[in-house]
């Protein structure tokens, strides 16, 4: 009697043992799968881009060329997102937050073409409004694809500087074409860094 409970109890753990097992594995492929969105994706435009980088917070990521005879960059910023929400990528040439950050924003219009366009985010409830920038920037587009935005975007001259404050952000919803506020908390206070694009 005592021994069957033993077996019993032991068949147990074994089986939680390999559910474990289980769990890990499919955790640790999730994240390698993620890992490797950035370098493995191919665009369906068939751009091609020497650099990228998988962005911390908010399901994003970064595609760059860096053209050192003009001090330009080719950058591909591209985030998940419902059909129903906006996303924006910029650069704060002058601090490290969202105040300040020259950026590029883009959604699907009402009459379902995607828009892409510069703002200048000048104070903590910016109007999202198209504006020029303190920096060049030209060959603006968009496209949406599975469940993907993806604004592109050639950036500068940016005189000497390679490495630069980036800001990146999400929003919900979008109201008589104009992106309505995102999230005042959690990831979406967390997306800025500082990257190299000359080194990589």
């Amino acid at each position: 009697m005592l021994l069957g409970k033993l077996f019993d109890i032991q068949n147990s753990m074994d089986i939680v043992s390999r559910q474990f097992l289980i769990v890990c594995f499919l955790a640790s492929q999730a994240l390698t799968s993620y890992a490797q969105t950035c370098s493995k994706y191919i665009f369906s435009s068939d751009q091609m881009f020497s650099s990228c980088r998988d962005l911390p917070v908010l399901q994003a990521h970064l595609h760059w060329n860096y053209i050192p005879s003009t001090n330009t960059i080719h950058i591909a910023y591209r985030a998940a997102q419902t059909s129903e929400g906006w996303i924006a990528w910029g650069i704060n040439p002058t601090g490290s937050g969202m105040v300040g950050t020259q950026a590029i924003v883009s959604f699907r219009r009402s009459n379902g073409s995607m828009t892409a366009y510069p703002t200048s985010i000048m104070s903590y409830n910016p109007s999202l409004q198209p504006s020029s920038l303190s920096f060049q920037v030209s060959n603006i587009s968009a496209e949406y694809a599975s469940g993907e935005m993806t604004i592109f975007a050639v950036v500068g001259p940016l005189a000497t500087k390679t490495s630069l404050n980036h800001v990146w952000q999400a929003g919900n919803s979008v109201s008589d074409n104009i992106p309505q506020g995102h999230q005042t908390s959690g990831p979406n206070v967390q997306s800025m860094e500082t990257i190299h694009f000359k080194s990589g």
